[in-house]
């Protein structure tokens, strides 16, 4: 998403974004998750048709990698009919756990980033 500022492109806003979306993508695969288990692509698809995601599968099974590594997720692999098997993902005591302190956490901060002010200047 390239924002032309003043005749150029931004590439200060370009690279904001992606640091911002790459920050929150964790939170967004185990909100995802909360529900029940899901297929790596299904997932991939989810997150994509979510607005001001823009996620690509490339970074999406990395991290799903990391976060089975750490624990919050477990998969299984299951036979599909159309193609080859599906790995499933799903949340783990510690993903659920890692969740109930991310969510809040993240919805705090959005909170005081929209009450933020403009205050006095300080001397």
């Amino acid at each position: 998403m390239q924002r032309m500022v003043s005749g150029m492109t931004d590439d200060f806003f370009d690279n904001w974004t992606i640091q911002v979306r790459k920050g929150v993508l964790e939170l967004c695969l185990l909100s995802a998750l909360e529900g029940g288990e899901h297929y790596g692509y299904a997932l991939v698809k989810r997150l994509s048709a979510t607005p001001g995601l823009s996620v690509a599968e490339g970074s999406i099974y990395p991290l799903l990698s990391r976060m089975k590594t750490a624990g919050l997720v477990e998969t299984r692999l299951e036979e599909s009919s159309s193609g080859p098997a599906r790995k499933y993902y799903q949340l783990t005591g510690a993903g659920h756990d890692r969740l109930r302190l991310m969510r809040p956490y993240f919805l705090n901060l959005v909170k005081a980033v929209a009450n933020l002010q403009p205050g006095e200047r300080s001397e």
